[in-house]
């Protein structure tokens, strides 16, 4: 019968397996603490998009214009 060696343990290999579950978890958590960033980018760019495809004015007025600043630089 062989004999089991319980001596022969790797540690590293169970150090290193630990480190990247750990960076895996805080991957999967800076994803999902940025989702609501990238939806809001993501509202600006069809807002704008509308903004410059209703009134053919430039990108800037429509940045403006989403970010509800429009009346501010309004030339009267």
């Amino acid at each position: 019968m062989p004999e089991t060696k319980f001596n022969n343990f790797d540690w590293m290999k169970l150090f290193n397996g630990i480190a990247l579950m750990l960076c895996a978890f805080c991957l999967a958590f800076i994803v999902l603490s940025l989702r609501p960033l990238a939806q809001w980018a993501n509202n600006q760019n069809i807002c704008v998009e509308q903004e410059i495809t209703k009134s053919k004015a430039p990108i800037s007025w429509g940045v403006r214009k989403c970010n509800g600043r429009s009346k501010v630089y309004q030339v009267k």
